[in-house]
């Protein structure tokens, strides 16, 4: 009786989490579509201007949605290598003592809120890169990109850490008695055994780079420029999140439509790492 009270809970707890997502789906598709079809579905996609405000207002979010899939490469360019390697070392190279440390550390990280991190990107990441490269304005994609970077590693981290761990022991101590060394181990042995872990780890650090919104918009500009390294930029996540307090009307139903266009696009990027790791499941 116990366990089909439990199976019922968890069951009726699953189906609110799709309904809700189902909801979400629907009002984004009702509130995003009517913008876009008066804009014009290409002017809209691929249009390089954004001026909600103006008298001849134009509604191009090409800049956002590029300036958010180099935000996003970029973050995982940089972070998750870092990420991994800290992962295999503290899960199989460092003492104990040494691990706990950094596994505290890690968690410390996890829950500091984004707009800390946004303030510390702007009161010293961009005063540093404005000096550095001598421009006239720290705020920048490369900013934005080194602060999604420190983002997505406790993620990636702590994902991959316990991916590592519940790898048997015995699969390592078989690859040493065969002569393999140490490292060889780990890296032949233990990570592709733990690769199902790694990759969620891959997944969750793309949804935190490409989902942010306050850290970015605290170091990035927040300036509708097709996307540069040293430039301001806007991401969608952003675009959104100045704008929605003032908007109406039109600009109100294009903001809904950069929402619309988050959602697919976090959507298509769930859907194809999903079918490479059941391809990789396959072989």
């Amino acid at each position: 009786m116990k366990e089909k009270i439990i199976s019922f809970i968890f069951t009726i707890l699953g189906l609110i989490a799709v309904a809700l997502v189902l909801v979400i789906t629907l009002y984004l598709l009702v509130a995003g579509i009517p913008a876009i079809r008066e804009i014009g579905l290409f002017e809209f996609l691929f249009g390089r201007t954004w001026k909600s405000t103006g008298q001849d207002p134009q509604f191009g979010i090409l800049p956002f949605i590029l300036t958010s899939i180099y935000g996003t490469c970029g973050a995982m360019v940089i972070g998750l290598p870092i990420g991994f390697f800290a992962s295999v070392c503290l899960a199989k190279m460092v003492p104990a003592r040494i691990k706990d440390l950094f596994e505290v550390l890690i968690g410390v990280l996890s829950g500091i809120p984004s707009v800390v991190y946004g303030l510390v990107g702007m009161l010293v990441l961009v005063p540093f890169i404005r000096k550095v490269f001598n421009l006239p304005d720290g705020a920048s994609l490369f900013a934005a990109i080194l602060v999604l970077s420190l983002m997505i590693l406790p993620s990636v981290i702590k994902v991959s850490l316990t991916s590592l761990e519940a790898v048997p022991r015995d699969y390592e101590e078989a690859s040493l008695a065969l002569g393999a060394t140490e490292t060889e181990t780990y890296f032949r042995i233990t990570v592709p055994a733990a690769k199902s872990g790694i990759f969620t780890s891959i997944v969750l650090g793309i949804g935190r780079a490409i989902g942010e919104a306050m850290a970015v918009m605290m170091v990035a500009g927040n300036v509708a420029n097709m996307p540069s390294l040293f430039s301001s930029v806007r991401f969608l996540t952003t675009a959104v999140a100045i704008e929605m307090s003032y908007s109406s009307g039109l600009q109100r139903d294009a903001l809904f439509s950069i929402a619309l266009v988050l959602f697919v696009f976090i959507m298509l990027i769930n859907s194809v790492l999903s079918v490479i790791k059941k391809g990789k499941k396959d072989e």
